[in-house]
Protein backbone atom coordinates (compact mmCIF):
# COMPACT_ATOMS: atom_id res chain seq x y z
CA UNK A 1 0.00 0.00 0.00
CA UNK A 2 1.26 2.93 -1.03
CA UNK A 3 0.99 6.21 1.05
CA UNK A 4 -0.62 9.11 -0.30
CA UNK A 5 2.04 12.25 -0.71
CA UNK A 6 2.38 14.93 1.78
CA UNK A 7 3.37 18.21 1.50
CA UNK A 8 5.19 18.54 4.83
CA UNK A 9 6.85 15.12 4.40
CA UNK A 10 7.73 15.83 0.88
CA UNK A 11 9.43 19.21 2.01
CA UNK A 12 11.34 18.05 5.02
CA UNK A 13 12.59 14.69 2.95
CA UNK A 14 13.54 17.17 0.02
CA UNK A 15 15.10 19.46 2.68
CA UNK A 16 16.96 16.84 4.35
CA UNK A 17 18.08 15.18 0.61
CA UNK A 18 19.32 18.76 -0.44
CA UNK A 19 21.69 18.82 2.62
CA UNK A 20 22.21 15.09 2.42
CA UNK A 21 26.24 15.71 2.51
CA UNK A 22 25.74 18.08 6.19
CA UNK A 23 23.18 15.62 7.13
CA UNK A 24 25.80 12.47 6.48
CA UNK A 25 28.82 14.14 8.34
CA UNK A 26 26.33 15.22 11.35
CA UNK A 27 25.18 11.03 11.21
CA UNK A 28 28.62 9.70 11.04
CA UNK A 29 29.39 12.63 13.95
CA UNK A 30 26.39 10.97 16.07
CA UNK A 31 25.18 14.95 16.24
CA UNK A 32 21.30 13.84 15.71
CA UNK A 33 20.87 17.09 18.08
CA UNK A 34 22.39 18.91 15.65
CA UNK A 35 20.20 17.32 12.74
CA UNK A 36 17.07 18.21 14.56
CA UNK A 37 18.08 21.96 15.12
CA UNK A 38 18.83 22.63 11.99
CA UNK A 39 15.89 21.00 10.51
CA UNK A 40 13.53 22.86 12.90
CA UNK A 41 15.81 26.54 11.76
CA UNK A 42 15.59 25.90 8.06
CA UNK A 43 11.70 23.80 7.55
CA UNK A 44 9.80 24.81 10.95
CA UNK A 45 8.59 28.12 9.11
CA UNK A 46 7.26 26.73 5.82
CA UNK A 47 6.26 23.52 7.69
CA UNK A 48 3.63 25.57 9.60
CA UNK A 49 2.32 27.27 6.80
CA UNK A 50 1.32 23.82 4.89
CA UNK A 51 -1.55 22.69 6.44
CA UNK A 52 -2.96 22.79 10.38
CA UNK A 53 -0.12 23.73 13.18
CA UNK A 54 -0.53 21.01 14.99
CA UNK A 55 -0.78 18.27 12.43
CA UNK A 56 2.11 20.01 10.45
CA UNK A 57 4.59 19.38 13.22
CA UNK A 58 2.95 15.84 13.74
CA UNK A 59 4.31 15.30 10.13
CA UNK A 60 7.53 16.70 10.80
CA UNK A 61 8.21 15.08 13.99
CA UNK A 62 7.04 11.74 12.84
CA UNK A 63 9.16 11.65 9.26
CA UNK A 64 12.47 12.90 11.53
CA UNK A 65 11.86 10.84 14.08
CA UNK A 66 11.76 8.05 11.51
CA UNK A 67 14.54 8.97 9.22
CA UNK A 68 16.94 9.58 12.62
CA UNK A 69 15.88 6.16 14.35
CA UNK A 70 16.88 4.30 11.08
CA UNK A 71 19.75 6.29 10.54
CA UNK A 72 20.73 6.02 14.37
CA UNK A 73 20.24 1.82 13.69
CA UNK A 74 17.91 1.97 16.27
CA UNK A 75 14.90 -0.61 15.70
CA UNK A 76 11.40 1.06 15.72
CA UNK A 77 8.30 0.15 14.33
CA UNK A 78 5.58 3.42 13.36
CA UNK A 79 2.44 3.85 12.50
CA UNK A 80 0.90 0.30 13.85
CA UNK A 81 -1.90 -0.84 15.53
CA UNK A 82 -2.04 -2.87 18.35
CA UNK A 83 -5.30 -4.31 19.88
CA UNK A 84 -7.24 -1.54 18.24
CA UNK A 85 -4.88 0.90 19.10
CA UNK A 86 -2.67 3.21 16.88
CA UNK A 87 0.60 3.41 18.13
CA UNK A 88 2.76 6.25 16.35
CA UNK A 89 6.21 4.63 16.91
CA UNK A 90 7.29 1.63 18.76
CA UNK A 91 10.98 0.80 20.57
CA UNK A 92 12.06 -1.70 19.70
CA UNK A 93 8.51 -3.97 18.33
CA UNK A 94 5.69 -4.58 19.09
CA UNK A 95 6.69 -8.01 20.43
CA UNK A 96 8.88 -7.12 22.98
CA UNK A 97 5.70 -4.86 24.15
CA UNK A 98 3.48 -7.73 24.59
CA UNK A 99 6.65 -10.20 26.29
CA UNK A 100 7.92 -7.01 28.63
CA UNK A 101 6.52 -3.57 28.55
CA UNK A 102 9.58 -2.18 30.56
CA UNK A 103 11.95 -2.55 27.93
CA UNK A 104 9.78 -0.70 25.55
CA UNK A 105 9.33 2.41 24.93
CA UNK A 106 6.19 4.18 23.22
CA UNK A 107 6.26 7.38 21.22
CA UNK A 108 3.00 9.42 20.99
CA UNK A 109 2.63 12.19 18.47
CA UNK A 110 -0.68 13.71 18.64
CA UNK A 111 -1.59 15.85 16.02
CA UNK A 112 -3.47 18.18 18.29
CA UNK A 113 -3.25 20.63 21.38
CA UNK A 114 -6.68 19.82 22.77
CA UNK A 115 -5.07 18.79 26.09
CA UNK A 116 -8.40 16.10 26.83
CA UNK A 117 -7.75 14.59 23.31
CA UNK A 118 -3.94 14.44 24.05
CA UNK A 119 -5.49 13.03 27.61
CA UNK A 120 -7.61 10.22 25.64
CA UNK A 121 -4.81 9.17 23.89
CA UNK A 122 -2.60 8.99 26.87
CA UNK A 123 -5.32 6.80 28.23
CA UNK A 124 -5.57 4.33 25.44
CA UNK A 125 -1.63 3.75 25.22
CA UNK A 126 -1.48 3.29 28.88
CA UNK A 127 -3.93 -0.16 28.04
CA UNK A 128 -0.99 -1.81 26.53
CA UNK A 129 1.60 -0.49 27.65
CA UNK A 130 1.20 0.07 31.69
CA UNK A 131 4.80 1.64 32.25
CA UNK A 132 3.30 4.76 32.20
CA UNK A 133 7.07 6.14 31.87
CA UNK A 134 7.71 4.41 28.76
CA UNK A 135 4.95 6.46 26.91
CA UNK A 136 6.60 9.71 25.66
CA UNK A 137 4.85 12.76 23.80
CA UNK A 138 6.26 15.00 21.18
CA UNK A 139 3.26 17.69 20.95
CA UNK A 140 3.67 21.16 19.43
CA UNK A 141 3.11 23.43 22.70
CA UNK A 142 4.01 22.58 26.98
CA UNK A 143 1.70 20.93 28.74
CA UNK A 144 1.70 19.46 32.23
CA UNK A 145 1.95 16.16 31.65
CA UNK A 146 4.19 13.34 33.81
CA UNK A 147 5.18 11.51 30.82
CA UNK A 148 8.28 12.76 29.45
CA UNK A 149 7.38 15.52 26.47
CA UNK A 150 9.19 16.97 23.89
CA UNK A 151 8.25 20.04 22.36
CA UNK A 152 9.07 20.86 18.86
CA UNK A 153 8.99 25.08 18.64
CA UNK A 154 11.42 26.86 17.05
CA UNK A 155 12.46 28.67 20.22
CA UNK A 156 12.03 25.44 22.04
CA UNK A 157 13.79 22.58 21.21
CA UNK A 158 13.64 20.25 23.47
CA UNK A 159 12.68 17.70 21.02
CA UNK A 160 16.61 17.87 20.18
CA UNK A 161 17.30 15.79 22.56
CA UNK A 162 15.32 12.87 22.02
CA UNK A 163 17.61 10.34 20.03
CA UNK A 164 20.13 10.93 23.00
CA UNK A 165 16.75 10.16 25.20
CA UNK A 166 16.13 7.05 23.33
CA UNK A 167 19.68 5.59 23.17
CA UNK A 168 20.25 5.76 27.01
CA UNK A 169 16.85 4.35 26.88
CA UNK A 170 17.39 1.71 24.83
CA UNK A 171 21.12 0.79 26.13
CA UNK A 172 20.07 0.65 30.03
CA UNK A 173 17.10 -1.97 28.99
CA UNK A 174 20.09 -3.63 27.14
CA UNK A 175 18.76 -3.66 23.94
CA UNK A 176 21.33 -2.50 21.80
CA UNK A 177 22.97 -5.72 21.59
CA UNK A 178 25.78 -3.63 19.06
CA UNK A 179 26.25 -0.95 20.96
CA UNK A 180 26.81 1.08 18.27
CA UNK A 181 26.05 4.38 19.24
CA UNK A 182 27.95 5.59 22.37
CA UNK A 183 25.87 8.46 22.61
Amino acid sequence: MQEEPNPIKDYLFDYLSRSDEKIQKLISNEKFSEIIEDVIANCYDKIITLGEKDESIGVLATGLLHFLLTNALLNSQRKIEYNGIEIDIVIPDLKTLEKDPKQTLIICIPKTSNKGEIEQRLTELYKIQPEKQNVWLILSQKFDFENRTYIIEKDNQTFSKIIFDITQFVNVQGQNKFKILRI
